[in-house]
C-alpha cells in the first residue's frame, strides 16, 4: 500500500506557475497544480512509506524557489 499525501502551497506573488513546473517534474508527484484561494499550489504526492513521502518528496518540494508556506495534509484510509 503506497502513502499519499496532498501538499498546499503558498507562493510569493507570481511564483506559482515556475513553482508548479519544478514540483511537476519531482519523483512521487502524482499532480501538480494552481489554484484560487488561501493556496496558490496544491500537489497530491505517493511514496511506498511515509518517511519516503516526508523526508523524500516533501522536502525536496520544500526547497523549491518561490515558495513561503506549505501545509502536509496524509491521506488516511480506514
Amino acid at each position: 500500500m503506497t502513502v499519499a499525501a496532498y501538499i498546499l502551497i503558498q507562493t510569493d506573488v507570481g511564483k506559482s506557475p515556475s513553482v508548479v513546473k519544478a514540483i511537476a517534474v519531482i519523483e512521487g508527484v502524482i499532480a501538480a497544480e494552481e489554484v484560487m484561494g488561501s493556496y496558490d499550489v496544491i500537489v497530491k504526492a505517493e511514496a511506498d512509506t511515509l518517511d519516503d513521502l516526508t523526508k523524500g518528496i516533501v522536502g525536496r518540494v520544500q526547497m523549491v524557489d518561490g515558495i513561503t508556506r506549505t501545509l502536509t495534509c496524509p491521506v488516511i484510509h480506514f
